[in-house]
């Protein structure tokens, strides 16, 4: 049995005469119908077959390291190929961001984000990516809380001396970021405007050169995350100040809130997650979802995690492109307000 279809001659019109018929199998019609229905499933399936490249856009140690570093070695053994964890910090992110927004989207180039790379669009004037829009969603991995920290150098103890300090010598102290446009920077953008204080920003390529820097007393203070600072809080080189958390952090209990000296309005809290290239099919970005959800859930890693100060939390797709979108709007606005816009 076949099939049978009418082609017309562009130059013939519907001319009967010159019509002619073409004969096609049944069977082969239905098979091309057919693997053309069922592409998304065979990538499901087939992906991956060669190493994936994870891409952290800041240096190793910060949360963002130690997530991929924890999660890499085990989403490698569940897929059978190797994934390797490239470290390209810089800019704000922004270097690692077009990086894999430049990359085929085919799953095989993935991207760590955080609060600070919806930021970078509003930030700056020319940039070639656009984190909301050149991003599919994978998953949240996990969230952290911020601690202002100052080096015991400084003579600094408790929050209210540094107000105290920083209102009478306005710009006479000095606070690190690892950039303009991260996390931290923009976060003590907001906690300086609440605590109505003017302090000196010096910016690092780097969370590292912020903290040693820091460490050395060569900086009154600076906002580090827990899972980074504890250790030296402990060894007497960091005094915490304060945490940014709504609640008081589980790994520093004794350490309160700004909102518990009357501080209002400063969200300390940050976000890690997984992403791909625009357009990556949707059954690699599942296929990626569930992996990564069911390697976070696990009890080695989940405790792993849990070990550097973050709280697990894991996402469909949509939601974590609604906490992006929320996100680049609350920078939009940050930004706009404190007119810190970039060449």
């Amino acid at each position: 049995m076949t099939i049978t279809t009418m082609i017309c001659r562009p130059d013939q019109g519907m001319d009967r005469r010159n019509q002619r018929l073409t004969r096609i199998p049944r069977n082969l019609l239905i098979a091309c119908l057919t693997g053309l229905f069922s592409m998304p499933a065979a990538q499901a399936q087939t992906f991956p077959t060669k190493p994936i490249k994870l891409v952290v856009p800041f240096t190793p140690g910060t949360g963002y390291d130690s997530i991929a570093r924890v999660v890499s070695p085990v989403l490698s053994q569940r897929l059978g190929q190797p994934v390797v964890v490239e470290n390209m910090p810089g800019a704000s992110s922004t270097i690692g961001a077009t990086f894999v927004s430049r990359a085929p989207a085919d799953g095989y180039t993935l991207l760590m984000i955080g609060e600070g790379t919806m930021a970078s669009k509003h930030l700056y004037r020319k940039l070639e990516v656009d984190p909301l829009n050149d991003f599919a969603p994978i998953t949240l991995a996990g969230r952290g809380t911020l601690m202002l920290m100052a080096s015991p150098k400084s003579g600094i103890r408790t929050m209210e001396e540094l107000i105290t300090r920083a209102q009478a010598e306005p710009g006479g102290l000095t606070f690190a970021s690892p950039g303009i446009g991260t996390s931290q920077y923009l976060k003590m953008e907001l906690l300086m405007e609440a605590a109505k204080i003017n302090m000196l920003h010096v910016p690092y390529k780097g969370s590292a050169g912020a903290l040693n820097d820091l460490v050395g007393g060569f900086i009154t203070a600076s906002l580090v995350p827990v899972h980074q600072g504890m250790s030296y809080v402990s060894a007497g080189k960091l005094m915490p100040l304060a945490v940014l958390s709504a609640e008081r952090s589980q790994k520093a209990p004794d350490v309160p809130t700004l909102s518990e000296m009357g501080i209002k309005g400063v969200a300390g809290d940050m976000w890690y997650a997984f992403v791909a290239p625009r357009s990556t099919p949707d059954a690699v970005i599942e296929t990626l979802n569930r992996e990564l959800r069911d390697i976070i859930a696990q009890p080695t890693v989940t405790a792993g995690l849990e070990n550097i100060g973050l709280d697990v939390r894991t996402s469909t797709p949509a939601e974590l492109k609604e906490v992006m979108r929320k996100e680049s709007s609350l920078a939009a606005e940050l930004v706009r307000k404190h007119a810190l816009v970039l060449d």
